[in-house]
């Protein structure tokens, strides 16, 4: 395998190993399970949305394509970059990482692709916190002000999540997840304001 890290595409290689018997034939089932369903969930979202909305209103149907739409979309763009950048980056310093020499590292599949799915879970869910932040402002429970007046708090947050989901050594990596969360923030405080604006004016 090799990975971008650093600047530079550095090559590694790492083992992995399955521990149960029947283990590989349940984890090939999960893994295509879970393709099905993202696969499917365009149609299912639809279906959902053609079940509830006759019994709402007009404006409520607008509200709930809006959210559903844009929370479908930047959950599968977090979702991407977490398959494509994040986990590759952190799945080198974990795979890789060493106490001893003497210690060597076997992976289990089903670590694998456990920590894959989570981390792409928790990626999909940061990339919907514009989304979240637009809804809680509707439900007046979130101000621009109120975000503004706790950035400071906000980017520390964002830095110790960076740091977990990518427990690498440099500065490249960690701002490379970062960076995406912190951009996002700013424009929860963008949304917020302009949802805002608009509830005053209506």
């Amino acid at each position: 395998m090799a990975v971008w890290a650093g600047g530079a595409v550095e090559p590694f290689s790492v083992r992995l190993i399955n521990t149960g018997l029947a283990q590989q034939f349940i984890i090939h089932m999960k893994t295509a399970l879970c393709a099905g369903v993202l696969c499917a969930s365009p149609y299912i979202l639809y279906q959902l949305f053609r079940f509830v909305s006759p019994a709402l209103y007009d404006n409520e149907r607008r509200y709930v394509v809006r959210m559903v739409g844009g929370g479908y979309a930047m959950f599968s763009l977090g979702v991407l970059v977490s398959d494509f950048l994040i986990f590759p980056l952190t799945f080198r310093f974990l795979g890789t990482y060493q106490v001893s020499g003497e210690v060597d590292n076997l992976i289990a599949l089903d670590s694998y692709i456990s920590t894959l799915v989570m981390m792409c879970l928790a990626m999909g869910i940061v990339f919907d916190i514009p989304i979240l932040s637009w809804l809680f402002t509707k439900l007046g429970f979130l101000s621009a002000d109120f975000m503004r007046h706790y950035r400071k708090h906000a980017v520390v947050i964002v830095l110790v999540i960076a740091a977990v989901i990518t427990p690498t050594s440099d500065v490249f990596t960690l701002s490379l997840v970062a960076l995406p969360m912190w951009v996002l923030y700013e424009i929860s405080i963008l949304i917020v304001k302009q949802s805002k604006h608009h509830k005053v004016l209506n």
